[in-house]
């Protein structure tokens, strides 16, 4: 995820220090590495030793990164590769590339057998009748030779033939059940020439682009497993990657609205942008998988292991226009989602506010903040804590009772912002510190006497809310001014990144362009002492989700950086007074529903399924096991689509008349009041503000 701040300027002593050391050295990839090696080492907040361990992380990186489901290495390819296993650092210093070189040899002689492998196999059917399964383990060994890497693809390719077959023959079995006249009925064998001949031309599809790939593509790659040794957000930008580079800057796939990531061969949904089409639609949400990308009227393409520019290329379209996902759900589903391209609509992206009651008819102000926006390049633009601030406003001539500030999936954004919005419910002094590399840290405070809001405070958040998001749930935490609820812990993004241009770093002018570094500057920490990284913060009421039982995260990512503390900040930590029966009457509240028992029963399926690797190989079994599945997960479909009895939504009498001027807004308007009244986490922090009061 990526968040505008106000970074601070990194010391000049780096730059000119790394002119004079690589003003003399030889242009090109020789230049690259020593390029990055001294930017990193010079500017990075937390640089890691360039020794034998950093070697054995970028090696241990780079051979996954190259294969990460073990279809393409042999044993005896990894045992060449292992003697580098030590002696990356080296190579990383002096600018060599004979690991990397030896592994293209490797990388091309493996592409060329195995596209002979997956056409011979493709090139007749599979027996279905046979009992044997596959094994998707991410710690299964390479294939200790070519024979057995063959049959781990003739596996391969016989699951995707029989997903689709599947998909296939249940899609007939539907049409011929609902008497539909316009469907023709096949054959099994002729849906199954079908299913292969699709799974062929994915493939070939793939192969195409593999040997596009020029020298620099895999050249990056390599780097880039140097790189995330120091941290999963430092990562390298060739210049000719530029599409991917701004897809990476912004963070947004065009038409659909939702960031993204590489992981592990997959395109994985990492945000849905507030006011995407994605996010109007509703179906899709962070850790989703994207499988097949379709076209309105074509066929699904299978996207797994593309590069993500790629996938962006066919996901991306006319605004009006369809397009269907088919994604793979953190609990193994898959479900096909249609989404109409279009633009954001800015208001979503903006905060805004209801009243809420329930039977007991106190009122209470609920506000969504989607992100912590700020329009830097015009001071009259809109800002966060302004619109936070004109809310609360609105909220307090209503007379509410309290106040609900939801920060769910919200991934951060202005750190100005997040300091003055804090200060609209406390007094006044430290929200939180900012430290980089070798300074002392900087506290940045609230100087303003007098809180735009002194009643009832409860700040929801979950596993995605990051950054800014933190900032604000630990200071409210440390003052002890609001009940925080949600998720065991928030997303434990405590740093900050800055993109460095290489050949800005350089005094020579006759050297080509290298590129960027994207680098870790600045870390956060809390009033407390305490580091928001990794550990992120921790709730005070906790309340089941579907991902409790689910690694997500900072913690889910290779080499992150470590929780640390500092000295705590001077703070008055006990100036307001949440009333103990407000935590032991939601805890009770919370074993006793039965919404959020079943929730989370889900969730324990949920993380039963992620560590489902074996699949049956057989129509029969396979068919058996998706149906039981369906089952399963059929008793927990209707969570959230009923309205929560007693529970209502309104808008503030304010906002009325501008709501009602436009058909489309007023439309978004009742959708979002229906899914508020529906939504128990909104409906128990109502109960914890009557508990308050």
């Amino acid at each position: 995820m990526k968040f505008k701040y106000k970074f601070f300027i990194l010391m000049p002593f780096v730059f000119i220090a790394f002119g004079f050391y690589l003003k003399a050295q030889d242009e090109g990839e020789d230049v690259l590495l020593k390029a990055i090696n001294v930017s990193l080492q010079n500017a990075h907040y937390d640089p890691v030793s360039i020794d034998d361990s950093y070697s054995e992380k970028a090696y241990n990186l780079y051979i996954n990164n190259i294969d990460p489901n073990k279809r393409m290495l042999i044993q005896e390819d990894v045992d060449a590769l292992e003697q580098f296993k030590h002696s990356l650092d080296e190579e990383s210093k002096n600018a060599q590339y004979t690991f990397f070189e030896s592994s293209l040899k490797i990388i091309n002689k493996r592409t060329e057998l195995t596209q002979s492998i997956f056409t011979d196999l493709l090139a007749k059917p599979f027996d279905y009748s046979i009992e044997e399964t596959v094994d998707f383990s991410e710690d299964i060994p390479y294939a200790k030779d070519e024979t057995e890497l063959k049959e781990r693809w003739r596996k391969y390719l016989k699951y995707n033939v029989l997903t689709r077959l599947y998909a296939d023959q249940l899609a007939q079995d539907k049409a011929i059940e609902k008497k539909d006249t316009s469907f023709t009925p096949v054959t099994f064998d002729s849906l199954e020439i079908k299913a292969r001949k699709s799974v062929l031309k994915t493939h070939v599809d793939w192969y195409k682009r593999l040997k596009k790939l020029d020298r620099q593509d895999r050249l990056a790659v390599y780097i880039n497993s140097l790189t995330a040794v120091y941290d999963p957000h430092t990562n390298y930008f060739p210049p000719a990657d530029k599409d991917n580079f701004d897809i990476q800057m912004s963070g947004r796939l065009e038409g659909i609205g939702a960031q993204l990531q590489e992981k592990d061969g997959y395109i994985k949904i990492t945000k849905i942008i507030p006011g995407g089409p994605a996010s109007l639609q509703g179906d899709l949400k962070a850790n989703d998988l994207i499988l097949k990308v379709a076209q309105e009227g074509e066929e699904a393409v299978d996207i797994v292991d593309w590069r993500i520019d790629d996938a962006v290329k066919i996901i991306r379209g006319k605004k009006g226009t369809k397009v269907t996902l088919t994604v793979r759900k953190p609990d193994g589903s898959e479900e096909a989602i249609t989404i109409t391209r279009d633009i954001v609509v800015l208001d979503e992206t903006y905060a805004k506010s209801l009243i809420i009651n329930d039977k007991d008819n106190l009122k209470s102000g609920y506000i969504y903040l989607p992100s912590f926006y700020a329009d830097f390049r015009n001071p009259r633009g809109r800002f966060s804590w302004k619109d936070v601030k004109t809310e609360v406003e609105k909220l307090k001539a209503e007379q509410v009772n309290g106040i609900i500030l939801d920060l769910r999936n919200n991934g951060g954004g202005s750190l100005d912002d997040v300091v003055k919005m804090a200060g609209l419910f406390i007094d006044q002094g430290p929200i939180v510190q900012v430290k980089e590399k070798g300074r002392r840290p900087q506290v940045l405070e609230d100087r303003y006497e007098g809180a735009e809001w002194d009643g009832a405070l409860v700040i929801m958040v979950n596993e995605f809310s990051a950054s800014a998001s933190e900032i604000m749930a630990a200071a409210m935490q440390d003052y002890n001014r609001a009940v925080i609820i949600g998720s065991s812990s928030t997303h434990g993004k405590g740093t900050v990144q800055r993109f460095l241009n290489l050949n800005q770093t350089l005094r020579s002018k006759n050297i080509p362009e290298l590129g960027s570094v994207k680098l870790t500057i600045q870390k956060f920490y809390r009033i407390n002492g305490d580091a928001t990284q990794l550990k992120g913060v921790s709730s005070d009421i906790l309340l089941p989700d579907n991902y409790m039982y689910i690694k997500t995260g900072e913690k889910e990512h290779d080499h992150p950086m470590v929780w640390d503390q500092i000295q705590r900040s001077d703070y008055n930590s006990k100036p307001y007074n949440v009333p103990k029966k407000v935590y032991k009457n939601s805890v009770k509240r919370v074993q006793q529903n039965e919404t959020f028992r079943l929730i989370e029963q889900n969730a324990r399926r949920w993380e039963k399924q992620r560590e489902v690797n074996i699949y049956p190989l057989g129509f029969k079994d396979y068919k058996l096991k998706e149906e039981n599945e369906k089952q399963e997960g059929d008793k927990f479909k209707d969570l959230g689509k009923t309205d929560i009895l007693g529970f209502e939504a309104s808008n503030i009498p304010a906002d009325i008349e501008k709501i009602n001027a436009d058909e489309s807004r007023k439309k978004r308007n009742e959708d979002w009041l229906k899914s508020v009244i529906r939504d128990p986490y909104v409906y128990e922090a109502l109960q914890i503000i009557e508990d308050w009061n």
